[in-house]
């Protein structure tokens, strides 16, 4: 059966509606396009013409999570020439958060087939206790890409993936994203990743949390001519950090500039509808991941462009 095609820049308005608005699903933003005239105004539906089916909706939108749609729409909202004074060149942020996969515990089953199956009927009983599950020996069958793990201490292991925003430090605004695998260095390698992909010059400083309090992320920051203004661990563990750096007084800004990224991160998780993604696989997620921190950088944007006018 043939799939009704959607035209692009319609496709992403009502993917932009989902996520300013909190709409948890495609079915329920479907319901809303019936008839909510704001809506289809802005997605440009005049109101004689049918909605699209959901099922049609999903599909089109999947052909769309197979490019790099997100990626372009992420850069045109940055490149922008009345946002481009808005962005500092040399002074940034960065953090990584967890994303909750779409997969429960119960699929997070032995690779080798083992283990004993849920119990009987739709949602069936599965006892842990007592068993030890790591992901060198158990993966996920409903999301692969998914990996147990918890980023601190004393809290819960969940199905995850790990996202990372790199934050310009003059008004709060994310100039790069990824989404990968959770791992114990994931947010190091990712912030390598994005600050390599910046135009060399300038005396740029990054700004991050204990986390990347790391021997070898300090010095590969140092060889790509960034100031790493990581916080230092305390008298249990020598960081990485000396006096070269910490002792300026634009250290101590950076580390009251950096906690900003969590604003995004709430918002991102909030009304952006990441807390739990509805999507699988590191591609999809990820698509989404940057898709959403696009619509931050928008709402973001109204009072600061007013505030320049």
């Amino acid at each position: 059966m043939a799939v009704v095609p959607i035209p692009p820049e319609r496709l992403l308005r009502a993917l932009l509606l989902q996520a300013l608005f909190s709409v948890r699903s495609e079915r329920q933003l479907m319901e809303q396009l019936t008839y909510n005239m704001l809506y289809r105004w802005f997605v440009g539906l005049a109101m004689d013409t049918p909605v699209w089916d959901v099922t049609v909706f999903t599909k089109n939108r999947d052909r769309l999570l197979e490019g790099d749609v997100a990626r372009e729409f992420f850069a045109a909202v940055l490149a922008d020439p009345r946002i481009k004074p808005l962005l500092s060149k040399e002074h940034f942020s960065v953090d990584g958060t967890l994303i909750e996969a779409w997969a429960s515990m119960k699929s997070f089953r032995p690779k080798d087939g083992s283990g004993e199956p849920p119990g009987a009927g739709r949602n069936g009983e599965r006892d842990f206790h007592g068993e030890r599950r790591s992901n060198e020996t158990h993966a996920s069958t409903t999301d692969p890409d998914a990996r147990l793990y918890r980023k601190a201490s004393r809290q819960v292991s969940v199905l995850c993936h790990m996202g990372h925003a790199l934050m310009e430090n003059r008004n709060g605004l994310i100039v790069d994203t990824r989404l990968t695998t959770a791992t114990g260095t994931a947010e190091r390698e990712a912030a390598i990743d994005m600050m390599g992909d910046l135009p060399p010059g300038g005396c740029i400083t990054l700004g991050a949390d204990k986390a990347y309090d790391a021997a070898s992320f300090v010095a590969e920051m140092r060889r790509l001519g960034v100031t790493p203004h990581v916080a230092q661990y305390d008298t249990r563990r020598r960081s990485a950090v000396d006096r070269r750096t910490s002792r300026h007084a634009g250290y101590a800004l950076s580390q009251v500039c950096r906690k900003r990224i969590e604003e995004m991160f709430g918002w991102v998780k909030t009304v952006g509808g990441l807390r739990k993604t509805r999507h699988r696989g590191t591609q999809r997620v990820g698509w989404m991941f940057t898709f959403v921190a696009a619509a931050y950088n928008l709402v973001r944007l109204p009072p600061l462009l007013a505030d320049q006018a």
